[in-house]
């Protein structure tokens, strides 16, 4: 199987993708393909054999998102390998509205599991398609931003872009 790497210049800096079979296996604001392979759970770092550059559907939707459309994302399928609680997170990530971020301990109440705030954070520190899965809309019970992979001015500049489309006030 051949994966396609896609790299776009964003206001935020690079922005690569792999897409498998039209998924995202894995993304983020780097122009370094080990970045996004050292993402990747084995199970999916497996499959990845040959690497191409080319063009995605993903890649679309990566420039619409910083066009202003906000929902583009949504539409891209992803791949991603994992236990029932961290699939069952991801899945819930993608269901977060733009300029409506949400804290750990919120997170893990919408998934059912009010005392699993660690487990829900470490879903987010785990999640390879980042954007697509848009784990920069979780922050710290304080409301401060946490972590994230691909640095917190991204992430910062990510919800501030969200909200401001949105109409929102940033948390």
């Amino acid at each position: 199987m051949t994966t396609i790497l896609q790299t776009l210049d964003t206001p935020d800096g690079p922005f690569s993708l792999l897409a498998l079979d039209g998924a995202v296996i894995s993304s983020g604001w780097t122009a370094n393909t080990d970045d996004l392979l050292a993402r990747l759970h084995p199970a999916e770092r497996a499959l990845v054999t040959e690497i191409e550059p080319g063009a995605t559907f993903a890649g679309e939707a990566v420039a619409a998102f910083y066009s202003g459309d906000l929902g583009a994302i949504g539409e891209v399928p992803v791949r991603q390998s994992g236990g029932p609680f961290r699939v069952r997170a991801w899945v819930a990530l993608r269901t977060i509205p733009a300029g409506s971020p949400l804290t750990y301990s919120e997170f893990a109440q919408m998934l059912g599991s009010p005392t699993a705030v660690r487990a829900a954070a470490s879903s987010c520190a785990t999640n390879a398609p980042a954007l697509f899965v848009p784990c920069h809309r979780v922050l710290r019970t304080d409301g401060s931003l946490g972590g994230f992979a691909w640095g917190l001015p991204v992430k910062g500049a990510l919800l501030a872009r969200e909200a401001d489309a949105s109409g929102t006030t940033p948390r």
